[in-house]
């Protein structure tokens, strides 16, 4: 009987750890076997059990314990040793450290560059004119549009946009 109970109370620790248990693919850009090592290693030290990044596939299969850790901090974990995820992008110093090998074709690096530009006025989530960034519009702030705003093509004082040097359509 008690050789009984003892299996059945190991039975039920196994089960709600593995209960615990997630099993998750993520998207990681990355070449080779150097990739491999530091996008596994990444995602072990964050946490995940277990992590295998496939060179051909580009995804990450990682087990963590979702009662400590989450997916969203293994990405961070891997973003943040230089491989951009299918939710966050490494910082570009990191990834310009990588070896040349390593060096994967960013992911939807136009639209990084685009936000980039559209804000590039800011500075800390500000403009330059102290207003916030969703006050940019198209890399310019609204302060630096002395035109004001275009109506069918003509600024207010009546020139077409293209040709109104101080309006952010030029």
């Amino acid at each position: 009987m008690k050789t009984i109970l003892s299996t059945l109370v190991l039975f039920i620790i196994l089960s709600s750890s593995a209960i615990a248990q997630k099993n998750e693919e993520i998207k990681v850009w990355g070449n080779c076997g150097m990739c491999k090592k530091v996008i596994e290693t990444a995602a072990t030290g964050a946490g995940a059990s277990k992590a295998n990044w496939s060179e051909d596939t580009k995804m990450l299969t990682v087990s963590y314990n979702a009662k400590k850790i989450d997916a969203k901090k293994i990405q961070e974990a891997v973003a943040s040793a230089g491989y951009d995820t299918q939710d966050f992008t490494a910082p570009t110093e990191v990834y310009n450290k990588l070896h040349g090998c390593c060096q994967y074709e960013r992911k939807q690096s136009a639209s990084v560059t685009t936000q980039e530009a559209k804000m590039d006025c800011c500075k800390d989530g500000k403009c330059e004119n102290g207003k916030d960034c969703k006050d940019c519009k198209e890399g310019k702030c609204k302060k630096e549009m002395a035109c004001g705003n275009c109506k069918d093509g003509k600024c207010e004082d009546g020139k077409a946009c293209k040709d109104c040097k101080n309006c952010s359509k030029d």
